[in-house]
């Protein structure tokens, strides 16, 4: 699975023809992580196992962190390990009211994958990430969307209509100025405050200079809703 998902990950960044991506589970569960057992069958063999695993994973998620394109989570069941790693890597995090949300690592004696030690601090803040992943609480969807590690919780029996909706919506808008306000999100956490504000300076330079931005004013100005879709 984590080979596909890199391949599915190099396919959306870099078809120009897919403007958003949507991240989901099928059946019950969202991603319940590594499977248990193919640990245990590779034995002394675990360091090359994990290595390929993990890495494989860490390969996809960088395609989807760096992509000029938004992301949504749909988080249709419970999400533990590296699949909670997956589902809070959206940039928009829906969830079932099912759903349920676990760190897992410690229970195995193992630790985190996946950039959730970079992702939890910084959406649930440090003293709620070291909770999580150090007792390995479940939290259910209406506790991670008041603590921030979710967007918001979907309607009974509707997140995917939900989702399809929201992913129609960015699909339409300006998503190569979403790419680069993405980037500028995920630089502000090693930025000092003048030296963001000068990113800020060259995106939105070149934003304004590029078709969406060319686009985007002409149609404000115009009184009409902007095409994206033809001006990106």
């Amino acid at each position: 699975m984590a080979d596909a998902l890199l391949a599915a990950a190099l396919l959306c960044a870099n078809d120009p023809k897919v403007r958003c991506v949507v991240l989901t589970g099928a059946g019950k569960m969202f991603c319940v992580g590594g499977d248990i057992s193919e640990f245990a069958l590779n034995g002394d063999a675990i360091d090359p196992f994990l290595a390929r695993l993990a890495g494989t994973l860490h390969q996809a998620l960088s395609q989807f962190a760096a992509m000029n394109k938004p992301m949504i989570a749909l988080v249709n069941g419970t999400a533990a390990g590296a699949g909670l790693s997956m589902a809070i890597s959206g940039d928009i995090v829906l969830a079932d009211p099912n759903a349920k949300f676990t760190t897992a690592y410690l229970g195995i004696g193992v630790t985190p994958d996946g950039g959730m030690t970079w992702l939890l601090p910084r959406l649930v803040g440090m003293r709620a990430a070291q909770e999580m992943i150090l007792t390995n609480r479940r939290l259910d969807a209406a506790e991670a969307a008041s603590i921030g590690l979710i967007t918001r919780v979907a309607t009974t029996d509707a997140l995917m209509e939900e989702g399809a909706a929201l992913a129609a919506q960015l699909a339409q808008g300006a998503v190569g100025a979403m790419g680069q306000a993405r980037r500028l999100l995920h630089d502000s956490f090693r930025s000092g405050f003048a030296s963001q504000m000068d990113r800020e300076l060259s995106s939105i330079t070149a934003a304004g200079n590029g078709p969406e931005g060319r686009e985007g004013i002409d149609a404000f100005l115009s009184k009409r809703k902007p095409d994206f879709q033809g001006g990106a």
